[in-house]
């Protein structure tokens, strides 16, 4: 890999990439996947009957690849990327004996967990491991990951009903954050004083419990009135997230305990040691 960060080499290959930190992703350039992998002379053009070969990969990339601004020709322009999930789901498509070498080379750069794409166990209990790792307790663990179901069914039902863009997610989680907890989800990350790390690998168990239950509350909402769409899908959202507001309250009430709290898991800050002058 370069210095240059924005770029990696695969056998003399160059690969553009840009680091989202609000979703904390690497994308990489479509195109020059393609190119380090069929070494066309045209990367472009093999792009664009590959689509057209394969129907199914032309709506993958379609609905699933941003166009991301990377450096083309000395200026930044918006270019075709996928994460490292998207660029798996190219590889299937493209008959190419370097392939596997590839896969080796995404784990250099950063994404030694590829293989979990195409086999989900290891991540999750990569995933159990590396909480056990952090300190957090059985319970928590069960706790975060019975969320996570809880989420990806939400986020399969928005798909189902035509919200496709990374933004139309972000704002709709933001819509149900918001009206169960009162703050924004930059806000909580904020009084929990994160910066890059996952809101919900901070919270504690009432805050991922109430997470589930407004994200169960919309999905079933939006069920029952099958909503389409983002502005539908808001107005479920708000729903679901009020039912986990209204609990909230209850118990805040009844314990006199807020649940959305600043507790974090972050390690504690290291002591500013004065280092003084050596006596003559």
């Amino acid at each position: 890999m370069e210095n240059n960060k924005s770029l990696a080499v695969f056998e003399n290959k160059q690969v553009r990439r840009h680091y989202d930190e609000s979703t904390e992703t690497w994308y990489f350039s479509i195109v020059d996947i393609v190119a380090a992998l069929t070494d066309s002379t045209n990367p472009t053009d093999y792009l664009k009957k590959l689509r057209k070969r394969d129907v199914a990969l032309g709506s993958y990339l379609g609905t699933n690849c941003p166009q991301v601004g990377m450096l083309t020709n000395g200026k930044n322009r918006k270019t075709l990327a996928g994460s490292a999930k998207d660029i798996f789901r190219i590889i299937q498509s493209i008959p190419s004996p370097k392939a596997e070498p590839f896969k080796e080379w995404l784990a250099k750069v950063g994404y030694e967990r590829i293989q979990e794409i195409s086999d989900p166990e290891q991540s999750i209990d990569r995933a159990r491991e590396n909480w056990h790792n952090l300190g957090r307790s059985e319970k928590w663990i069960q706790q975060r990951m019975t969320g996570q179901e809880t989420r990806n069914k939400l986020t399969d039902y928005w798909k189902e009903a035509g919200i496709s863009e990374r933004d139309e997610f972000a704002l709709l989680t933001n819509i149900i954050h918001q009206e169960w907890t009162g703050l924004t989800v930059k806000k909580h990350k904020d009084l929990k004083g994160l910066k890059k790390q996952n809101l919900r690998d901070h919270m504690n168990e009432a805050e991922l419990i109430f997470t589930a239950l407004a994200e169960l509350s919309t999905r079933q909402i939006a069920e029952s009135e099958e909503a389409k769409g983002l502005q539908q899908n808001a107005v479920a959202g708000k729903k679901g997230g009020k039912i986990a507001k209204d609990a909230r309250l209850a118990l805040e009430q009844k314990t006199g305990k807020k649940v959305v709290t600043g507790e974090n898991f972050l390690p504690p800050a290291k002591e500013k040691r004065q280092i003084l002058p050596k006596k003559k």
